[in-house]
């Protein structure tokens, strides 16, 4: 699965809300969440989970993303980790790694599979250098550097980095989707047969015979992949 962009996400002013909460932030060393094999190569900053402004701008993450039907149609969201957000400048990075299997939502009793990992980007791409987001795909490196509000989706066995920034600081939230449909083949076969069907359904009506078959078709291969 490559990359999937999504633009504008998060509208211009509330990314101006966002980053005034976040510039006036505490932030930590961001390698205390890191995982044993990660803590070597991530040299950043974060915001305490359990910080009230983190909670509250994730909150507002998760109800906009449930209102996202491409993002859901994608996802095929069954849990998603409460967001984070990090700050990468002089020089921090994280780099190559593949994000942990199991997350552990701190102060609950919940474990959450990561089937899919989440970047959303809170600084335009010229208030710094570096800082591009890079995931080793079949095709090689795929690159992604998005504007502020645009948000990354790409699968949680990815070995992927964060580039050092080199000049001005980068912030963005990023997190963690497990999915009812974890093989990633057969959730892109699913988006890929949605977006048809959502094509077909502008053109030609949503109660054509061929649209309703596959409708069918899509919701027998849904109860058939679903992890229940």
């Amino acid at each position: 699965m490559t990359p999937l962009l999504f633009d504008a996400v998060l509208s211009k002013d509330e990314v101006r809300q966002f980053r005034a909460h976040l510039d006036a932030a505490e932030w930590q060393d961001g390698a205390a969440t890191a995982g044993e094999m990660a803590r070597d190569v991530k040299r950043n900053q974060q915001i305490a989970d359990e910080a009230r402004i983190a909670i509250d701008l994730g909150n507002h993450i998760v109800r906009t993303l449930g209102e996202h039907p491409r993002f859901t149609a994608a996802a095929l969201p069954r849990r998603i980790f409460p967001p984070r957000f990090n700050r990468y400048a002089d020089g921090g990075t994280y780099g190559m790694h593949v994000d942990s299997a199991l997350m552990r939502v701190a102060g609950t009793p919940h474990t959450l599979r990561s089937d899919l990992s989440v970047t959303l980007f809170l600084s335009e791409p010229d208030e710094y250098d570096g800082g591009t987001l890079e995931i080793v795909g079949s095709a090689g490196i795929q690159s992604v550097r998005a504007p502020a509000g645009s948000m990354a989706l790409y699968p949680s066995t990815s070995v992927h980095r964060v580039a050092p920034v080199t000049r001005g600081v980068r912030i963005a939230a990023f997190f963690w989707v497990e999915s009812w449909v974890r093989d990633n083949a057969e959730r892109e076969l699913l988006f890929e047969l949605d977006e048809s069907i959502q094509a077909l359904r502008a053109g030609s009506g949503a109660h054509e015979p061929a649209v309703l078959r596959l409708t069918g078709v899509y919701h027998n291969l849904l109860r058939r992949w679903a992890i229940t």
